[in-house]
């Protein structure tokens, strides 16, 4: 479900959610990739599992950030309802250096645990 309008609480909600670095660098690298588990944004961003926590546990109180378990990962995403003004609200700040440095590591994260998963996929002595 898509917000088509706001209220204020939640508007303020929203801006106090994005009115700290580390919770702005998150939202942007689940826009970037749909969802992340919390070892894969601590890496990237090179943050505490406790500090990671707080961030997120924040974010999902404020109605921006979902979360659903696979085995023993916790996956997070981005609301559908806030979608529309997160993307609203990046569309200021997506060139900034920061947010695109955390992107490069994603990508390099991404492509390193491929080639790791195509080794042991292929490896003749399974």
């Amino acid at each position: 479900m898509r917000l088509k309008n706001i209220s204020l609480s939640y508007g303020m909600r929203v801006f106090k959610a994005l009115s700290e670095e580390p919770r702005v660098r998150i939202i942007h690298l689940l826009i970037q990739n749909k969802e992340l588990c919390i070892s894969d944004l601590e890496h990237i961003l090179d943050f505490t599992q406790t500090k990671t926590s707080r961030h997120l546990a924040y974010l999902k109180n404020a109605g921006l950030v979902g979360s659903h378990r696979v085995d023993q990962w916790t996956f997070y995403y981005i609301l559908d309802e806030a979608i529309d003004i997160i993307g609203q609200i990046f569309k200021f700040i997506q060139k900034d250096a920061n947010l695109i440095h955390d992107q490069e590591i994603y990508e390099i994260l991404r492509s390193n645990r491929e080639l790791a998963i195509n080794k042991i996929e292929n490896n003749p002595y399974r």
